[in-house]
């Protein structure tokens, strides 16, 4: 089978972003299936007069306009971006021949070219939910004009409807679209969570070097991760203000903050003001996935976190799935499917949505039961094994085409 991925922030292991489509297109090959992506870049060596540039890498064919986008970007200027993308793409996905178009979000717009697909050349799609757009969005305050919303959630249905399958990649997501859009519980919604990209985590490490300590100038105690995003919606202030309330309860826990985006700054100046910048708080550019999987092995925990707007706990961030895969614990700050999923597991540590002192105290504790997160770093591991092994999305994918194209 022939398969159109369109995703427009598609990355390779050797940059820096999520690499869940890669992973699937790779397992899509080792299947059997001939695989072509259509994708935008911000590298300048793709500025050229010619719009599109065909690369064939790790047998993909992936085809890349020039759009350079960034983290700090403001909405509007996002928006402008997904338009151009959404115009272009159409074309060139127009332009081929396939079996099957596999559109991934976000932005919902993504959509709409598999949709013209669909219409001109009765070429069927499935369209995989990252995010529920425009759902988040709205709820964030990033979209407040009445008209917009209803034409989103109009442009939303429409999509959903006209799709052969929906992959939401959350329960939590699959519960919004059905309780919104209750018709389409008798259409094929298949969650197939984000991937724990197991071999990269538990391979792509040294025990020679300390990546860290070189960095920092000392090995911590315990060592905290995030790696991702530095957005509004991540709501990072939470970390620092977790660090300035343990830097005098137990300054032996050190947070590594590696990431871009539109807050960084701002964050790297509370750090300052509160005099926990490289002290307990130490922020660094992005790395490439493949050079995560060091730094994933030198801490003690992964993180993932968000602001309390409970329309962003249905998440599937690569975090929470790369810090299974490192086989370590993952710390969180929300409610919902994710922490049903640490508590049931055992695999990590849920703080409170607003900290207090004593919740505060039971953390730092925490982090001095040796036996406890050795239980929970194998419990990360087997969890990610049993239920996120990318050859299971793989599979599940792979009889969803099928079941699809009949």
């Amino acid at each position: 089978m022939k398969i159109i991925y369109l995703h427009q922030y598609f990355k390779f292991p050797y940059e820096s972003g999520g690499t869940r489509s890669f992973d699937l297109s790779t397992g899509f090959l080792d299947l059997g299936h001939h695989v072509e992506v259509i994708t935008s870049t911000s590298d300048k060596r793709f500025k050229k007069t010619k719009r599109w540039t065909k690369v064939i890498k790790n047998g993909l064919v992936v085809h890349y306009i020039y759009l350079p986008y960034e983290n700090n970007m403001k909405y509007f200027q996002r928006s402008i971006i997904f338009l151009k993308f959404l115009f272009l793409s159409a074309f060139k996905l127009m332009s081929l021949k396939g079996d099957m178009v596999l559109a991934t979000s976000t932005p919902l717009t993504i959509g709409v070219p598999a949709l013209l697909k669909k219409w001109i050349h009765k070429t069927p799609f499935i369209f995989e939910v990252r995010d529920v757009w425009p759902e988040a969005v709205v709820a964030i305050g990033a979209i407040n004009n009445k008209i917009l919303t209803r034409v989103l959630y109009f442009l939303e249905h429409l999509i959903y409807r006209n799709a052969s399958a929906i992959v939401p990649l959350s329960v939590d997501m699959k519960r919004s679209i059905i309780s919104r859009y209750p018709k389409l519980a008798k259409k094929p919604i298949r969650v197939i969570e984000n991937v724990s990209e197991i071999n990269r985590f538990q391979k792509g490490y040294s025990k020679k070097v300390s990546v860290i300590k070189n960095k920092i100038g000392f090995k911590p105690r315990f060592t905290i991760l995030y790696a991702g995003a530095f957005g509004r919606v991540n709501g990072l202030n939470y970390v620092v203000e977790l660090a300035v309330k343990l830097l005098s309860l137990d300054p032996t826990i050190v947070f590594i903050l590696i990431g871009s985006g539109s807050e960084k700054d701002k964050l790297i100046k509370k750090a300052k003001d509160n005099k926990t910048l490289n002290k307990n708080i130490f922020i660094f550019d992005s790395v490439s996935k493949e050079d995560l999987s060091q730094i994933y092995y030198e801490c003690d925990m992964g993180t993932s976190f968000v602001i309390p707007i409970k329309e962003l706990w249905a998440n599937s961030a690569n975090k929470f799935f790369d810090t299974l895969a490192a086989g370590r614990p993952i710390l969180i700050n929300y409610n919902w499917w994710q922490k049903e999923v640490i508590n049931q597991k055992n695999i990590g540590y849920v703080l409170p949505i607003e900290l207090n002192e004593d919740e505060i105290k039971n953390f730092a504790l925490y982090t001095r039961d040796e036996v406890l997160i050795e239980n929970q770093r194998k419990n990360a591991l087997d969890t990610a094994k049993e239920n996120y092994h990318t050859d299971l999305a793989v599979a599940k994918y792979n009889g969803l085409f099928f079941k699809v194209k009949i």
